[in-house]
């Protein structure tokens, strides 16, 4: 069975850390990250807010996105194989998906805005936190390409809530998670739901 998991969120939410877990906890289990699909900082327009347009759908090469996760529907164990992913034995012994539960997690801060993978999710989960906190969560992190001034308020934000509003108009499945409960609360309400749905499904 194929089962893909939407982890979706606000800029500096905790997508990645509950996604890291995730991965430790469930069965065969793979990851596409999104943000390993961004253009190259010379492909990224200027836009007339003055700053680099990192936090719109174009900036991503969604294309490439669509063709990974159709490489792992075609085959999970050949996927899981080439990405280093430790397989049950179960689903080790066979190339068929057909033999136990195989796991994908999709994950990004725009995952819930491009069409054609909208309807690839079982499970869409959603984590969002208010103006403040992110802003200081953003203020903490390090990027490869640095922040310059004003972009939160100027750029990161204003995209936020316009992508969010486009989202919940997108996707009505969606599970929203409160990012400023604790990191065990927020882990421990997905990996519930999901387990349900798991067990509803076979």
């Amino acid at each position: 069975m194929k089962f893909i998991i939407g982890i979706g969120g606000v800029t500096n939410g905790g997508k990645t850390t509950l996604t890291n877990r995730l991965l430790k906890t469930l069965p065969n289990c793979c990851v596409v990250h999104q943000d390993d699909f961004f253009k190259k900082p010379d492909q990224i327009q200027v836009g007339e807010d003055g700053f680099r347009q990192w936090d719109v759908i174009s900036a991503l090469d969604m294309e490439a996105m669509v063709n990974t996760v159709k490489g792992w529907q075609e085959n999970p164990v050949k996927f899981a194989r080439s990405h280093g992913v430790n397989l049950s034995p179960e689903a080790e012994k066979s190339d068929s998906e057909q033999k136990g539960i195989h796991i994908l997690i999709i994950e990004g801060f725009l995952i819930y805005n491009y069409k054609p993978l909208i309807d690839v999710y079982d499970k869409c989960f959603y984590i969002s936190i208010p103006y403040e906190e992110c802003k200081r969560r953003r203020s903490t992190r390090t990027y490869t390409v640095p922040d310059p001034p004003g972009l939160f308020d100027g750029h990161v934000w204003p995209m936020y809530l316009k992508h969010r509003k486009e989202m919940d108009n997108n996707c009505s499945r969606i599970e929203y998670l409160d990012g400023t409960t604790t990191k065990e609360d927020i882990y421990n309400a997905v990996y519930e739901s999901v387990q349900n749905s798991l067990l509803n499904s076979l």
